[in-house]
């Protein structure tokens, strides 16, 4: 019997997506709910599975962009087989070994060549400096069998190069990125050659919510520093203690977090949207965290923060940042945000203006932490010291708004205990310790 599947939605209002990644291959033996396919929607990473186990007959190719509904492979369930197994060389002295039976991935570049075993000695650990291109299906299966990118990069450097694997790279190198570089020394060929990718559907929406935020809101940006000691001496003096008892690292994103929804409480404001010729306000709020994944910028949203303690906002962003990074988060958790804090810090930003997440009035932005003279009871000291940014849509939120509620969030975070209003020991109740 011949099943036929098709592109489910991914969401309301989306009639389309590209197929990012094929997870098998044409005339494989697939089994049931294994996934065989990643598609790209405006809005996220979708992965399909098979409905049924059989030999499957690829329709559409890489890239594509089709309409939800449309028949992207059929499964022939008469046909007999079983998933491909990894090749294991035996002889006679081994020949009473049990071959491994875990099924795996094929290599990225897709070669129908059978990659041969490496015979020489693997070489020592080298440093991690690669940034490779590994789906959530072979990321799952590396960190199975405790295989690192670093080893398969080494494999392949020693795999011979055949006709076929120079005919799939002429055929597809148009599809590599031209940013992509080794953050190592970099060597330019001296090449005039040029190159263009198509734009993924995630890519797109971004470049359009952006553009429309910059042309449809009064955005303006207001800045500040905070003195991060405080935290700082709070991390150094209970980080394992902290962990110890609820399992996650203490961050400086757990603080924000708090430090913002706190502030709200004293400007609502902030908190709020507009809707035609309405204010609409909230009694809660949503905090996105921009994550940035490897398809691009995301913004999974931890519900009712203000409800939260720091262990709880730490575990949410943990298990938000893996699906982000997996490629698996759910539309439904990338929305409904009422405010949104984004870290440049990570990357070694000083300063920037982030750009307002729509529907929402305001962004804070993080930045990096740099040791900077500053005045302290009359006297110059040295210590850490993050810029900080608002920017907010200024048809919402007057100056003094904006800017009181930039200091409230700077008070709460260089005096924590501030964030809670009573207790015997408000640093340790913060902390949930």
């Amino acid at each position: 019997m011949l099943v036929e599947i098709k592109v489910p939605s991914p969401g309301e209002s989306i009639n389309e997506v590209q197929i990012a990644s094929w997870l098998v291959e044409d005339g494989d033996y697939v089994e049931t709910d294994q996934d065989i396919v990643e598609v790209d929607s405006d809005k996220a990473t979708l992965s399909i599975p098979a409905t049924d186990s059989g030999k499957i007959q690829l329709k559409v190719e890489e890239g594509e962009t089709i309409e939800v509904g449309t028949i992207i492979a059929i499964v022939d369930t008469s046909a007999e087989g079983a998933p491909k197994k990894e090749e294991t060389k035996s002889d006679d002295k081994t020949s009473d070994k049990k071959p491994d039976s875990k099924a795996v991935e094929k290599p990225q570049s897709k070669t129908e060549e059978t990659v041969k075993e490496k015979t020489d000695k693997p070489k020592d650990t080298i440093e991690s400096h690669y940034d490779a291109k590994v789906s959530p299906l072979a990321k799952k299966l590396m960190d199975e069998e405790g295989i690192s990118e670093d080893q398969l990069i080494e494999f392949f450097k020693s795999y011979r190069i055949g006709k076929k694997d120079v005919d799939f790279y002429k055929q597809n190198k148009g599809d590599i990125p031209a940013a992509k570089s080794s953050s190592v020394a970099t060597s330019w060929s001296g090449s005039r050659d040029n190159n263009t990718s198509k734009m993924s559907m995630l890519r797109k929406k971004l470049a359009q919510r952006l553009v429309s935020v910059k042309n449809e809101t009064a955005m303006l940006t207001t800045f500040n520093e905070v003195n991060m000691t405080p935290i700082m001496e709070i991390r150094k003096k209970y980080k394992e203690i902290f962990k110890e008892k609820h399992g996650v690292g203490l961050g400086f994103m757990s603080f924000f977090t708090k430090a913002v929804t706190e502030a709200i409480a004293h400007f609502p404001a902030i908190n709020s949207q507009i809707n035609g010729d309405e204010i609409l306000g909230f009694d809660y709020v949503d905090v996105g965290i921009a994550v940035s994944a490897p398809k691009g910028l995301m913004v999974p949203v931890i519900r009712n923060a203000e409800m939260m303690g720091l262990a709880e906002i730490e575990s949410e962003i943990k298990r938000l940042a893996i699906k982000a990074r997996d490629g698996k988060l759910s539309i439904d958790e990338m929305q409904g945000g009422t405010f949104t804090i984004t870290n440049g810090g990570v990357f070694g930003s000083m300063l920037s203006t982030p750009i307002i997440n729509p529907p929402q009035s305001a962004i804070l932005g993080m930045h990096n932490i740099v040791e900077r003279p500053i005045a302290v009871n009359g006297k110059v000291e040295v210590h850490p010291i993050m810029y900080v940014a608002l920017s907010y849509d200024h048809r919402i939120i007057d100056g003094s708004t904006s800017v009181g509620f930039l200091v409230k969030v700077k008070e709460m975070l260089e005096n924590p205990e501030k964030m809670l209003f009573g207790g015997s020991s408000p640093v340790e109740s913060l902390l949930g310790i």
